[in-house]
């Protein structure tokens, strides 16, 4: 019987396990990482601490433990999302699909237009989730982050 995951509004104690979980969601990517570009991805407890000040920031638990995160931030009519993980262990879970539902009822409260994200060619099946729940991509910046490339998936949510 797969066990359910349950999303919810992250607390500032809840920082370094969000900062652990998005550590280990990414750590097998690293060499494909630059220094800068996997230090910026996987932020620690202060930084994680500090988006909470700009936005919303989820996490998705399972049996008591953080298997993921995500974060939003509002922008001029439109929501950015940051710090999308899920760690290895809950992949397949639903806990990506629930975490993005988040944002977007988030972003319907906002009145956000679009939501959109920067991801790394490398991260495939993060890809795939994005493109299955509606993202595509774009011809927008930024493309690279510290020489790590990146390209950026936006969503519609006009009706």
């Amino acid at each position: 019987m797969a066990r359910q995951v349950q999303i919810r509004l992250a607390e500032p104690d809840d920082a370094t396990a969000i900062a652990g979980v998005i550590y280990e969601s990414f750590v097998e990517y690293k060499a494909l990482y630059t220094d800068q570009g996997f230090a910026a991805t996987t932020p620690g407890k202060e930084r994680i601490e500090a988006r909470m000040r700009e936005g919303p920031v989820w996490m998705a638990s399972r049996d008591g433990v953080t298997v993921g995160t995500v974060s939003a931030v509002a922008r001029g009519g439109a929501v950015y999302i940051r710090g999308m993980a899920v760690g290895p262990v809950a992949r397949g879970s639903g806990a990506g699909s629930a975490l993005l539902k988040q944002v977007e009822r988030w972003a319907a409260t906002e009145r956000a237009t679009r939501i959109f994200l920067s991801t790394t060619p490398f991260l495939e099946s993060a890809i795939r989730l994005y493109e299955n729940f509606g993202f595509r991509r774009t011809s927008d910046g930024p493309f690279d982050l510290f020489g790590t490339p990146l390209f950026t998936m936006e969503k519609n949510l006009s009706r």
